[in-house]
């Protein structure tokens, strides 16, 4: 502001001095004339020079002068000063970032709005086979997996991707894409062929094991059988045991069959059908209120809509989620089952009004083996695993399951399922 005043009072004193010099000489315009014009190309000099020294790139200090101009000079050489500290700084940090990078495990690829690479780490080389010299190149011209290019299409990266990798079909990678800055994207990929090879055989192990617990499982619960058979009442205790017994092996068979059923939909291949939900789901109804007390269920039908699926799946999931419910609420409770479409979604609606989940045990409840830890004036059987049946029924389904409950309240369990093409009756 100073420098302006300066610049002004100079201009004012010259115009003063040409009104006092052109009063006394009577040549006041031309004097006005030539100060202006003075002014004019004085500060078209000065422009030129500003221009000259910009175009030059600032490379020298800036040249001497005086008034408003040395300061335009000094603040536009300040600006440089500044941003070439910055540009240090952020040179800096990128080298940071690359020699992180490059001794990280996982290949590292950065990709632009386009999908194509920008910068990619040694390991990206030797698990994706691509190197510095396909920067520029799209990657999905590089990695043609399907899978990966539908990920990369679908712009939702919540979950990884897994595939092959390129240069080894023996390595299994697990791809996750990050967005970051405007318009770039950070691609990792995994190796977690070790982890599928312990997933695999832990689920070859449960199956196994599953298998061969059935037939002692059925030698044994024959035999039970016969002694029920034959008993004829005279020992208390050898009644109460055989009951106990009983008991004992219909729940471990239970559990045989339900971890046979988990092994089966982790393993086998998905099978598409027209099913009937309005009459599978009035099927299971029927099958579980002839022990019960009339109206408990409740079963509305808002929709006519098929599914394409498996039937034997999905009658597993919504009768666990049935019984569940009837369970785990009061036996003068009704239970609610809805079927019903969106814009956008098929959905079923299993309401009870029982003693409700905490948000941990929302969480939770999914996992196998997992029961909520209450005091109950009666012990509830279960295996654990009927939650997780539901959850991957529903995962082959391209559906999802989601539970909204609160304590005292009851709960709602609620599986939606796109709406693919139009399969009705």
């Amino acid at each position: 502001m100073v420098i302006w005043q300066r610049e002004i009072m100079t201009f004012l004193g010259l115009f003063l001095a040409v009104c006092v010099i052109g009063f006394f000489t009577k040549l006041f315009v031309s004097l006005f004339f030539i100060l202006t014009l003075f002014t004019l190309f004085r500060h078209l000099y000065q422009i030129h020079c500003f221009e000259k020294w910009l175009r030059t790139g600032r490379r020298n200090n800036y040249p001497k002068t005086t008034g408003v101009w040395e300061e335009l000079y000094y603040q536009v050489y300040r600006i440089k000063k500044n941003n070439k500290r910055r540009k240090k700084q952020l040179s800096r940090i990128v080298q940071q970032f690359r020699e992180s990078t490059e001794a990280l495990p996982d290949a590292a690829v950065v990709l632009n709005f386009k999908d194509e690479i920008e910068w990619v780490n040694k390991a990206a080389g030797n698990v994706l086979g691509l190197n510095p010299s396909d920067k520029g190149q799209r990657i999905p011209n590089l990695i043609r997996f399907p899978k990966f290019i539908q990920y990369l299409k679908s712009n939702q990266y919540d979950d990884p991707v897994i595939f092959p990798s390129p240069v080894n079909e023996n390595l299994i990678l697990a791809v996750r894409i990050i967005n970051y800055g405007v318009g770039l994207r950070l691609l990792l990929a995994q190796d977690v062929t070790q982890l599928k090879q312990m997933e695999r055989m832990r689920k070859d192990f449960v199956a196994n094991v599953s298998h061969e617990l059935r037939t002692p499982l059925t030698v044994i619960k024959g035999y039970i059988e016969t002694l029920q058979d034959v008993d004829e009442g005279d020992s208390i205790l050898l009644t109460t045991s055989l009951q106990n017994m009983q008991g004992q092996t219909d729940r471990m068979q239970h559990l045989v069959d339900d971890l046979l059923l988990l092994a089966h939909l982790e393993t086998k291949g998905k099978k598409h059908e027209i099913i009937n939900i309005p009459g599978l789901l009035q099927k299971i109804c029927d099958e579980n209120s002839a022990a019960l007390e009339p109206g408990r269920i409740q079963l509305t039908l808002d929709s006519n809509a098929f599914l394409l699926g498996d039937e034997n799946e999905l009658r597993s999931a919504f009768t666990n989620l049935l019984c569940n419910a009837l369970k785990y609420s009061p036996e003068d409770t009704i239970v609610q089952i809805n079927w019903y479409q969106t814009e956008k979604s098929l959905s079923l609606n299993v309401i009870d009004c029982g003693e409700g989940l905490t948000q941990n045990d929302i969480w939770r409840v999914t996992e196998r083996f997992y029961r909520v830890e209450k005091k109950r004036t009666k012990k509830i059987n279960g295996t654990g695993l009927g939650l997780a049946i539901v959850k991957h029924v529903l995962m082959r389904h391209d559906a999802q399951l989601v539970i909204r409950s609160e304590l005292g309240k009851g709960s709602c369990f609620q599986c939606t399922f796109p709406i693919i093409t139009d399969v009705t009756q």
